[in-house]
């Protein structure tokens, strides 16, 4: 099991309005953290917990940033990281268990993930 935080400020893939560079920050700090991490080769499960700061949760959007946005974004990067050896990069990932929530006052950002192996599904060796 490799487990890590990703520290700063979330993002899905794309923005329209507010920092347009906010995804590319995200991406940058993903690929950061895992660059130095021994690489996953084979089928794995992604714990994530996603914290994200109060400004992510507005009146228009009380529960927060697309969960599914976040994933997608964190997934190509890791990707090109830590599942760049896997057949099939990020698609090695079976199971995904992802929260989202604001963050504690005086708690930092980011993300907590954590990846472990599993055994290749019955289906692969038909």
């Amino acid at each position: 099991m490799t487990k890590f935080f990703v520290a700063g400020i979330p993002y899905g893939k794309r923005k329209v309005r507010g920092n347009r560079e906010g995804p590319t920050q995200w991406t940058r700090s993903v690929k950061g953290a895992t660059r130095g991490l021994d690489t996953i080769n084979g089928p794995c499960r992604l714990d994530v917990d996603f914290i994200l700061p109060a400004s992510k949760f507005p009146s228009d959007v009380p529960f927060g940033s697309d969960l599914d946005n976040l994933l997608k974004n964190l997934l190509d990067a890791l990707g090109k990281t830590i599942l760049r050896n896997a057949e099939g990069r990020d698609s090695a990932i079976l199971e995904i268990n992802a929260r989202k929530r604001k963050a504690r006052p005086g708690e930092r950002t980011g993300a907590r993930i954590s990846l472990s192996r599993v055994k290749s599904p019955a289906w692969r060796h038909q």
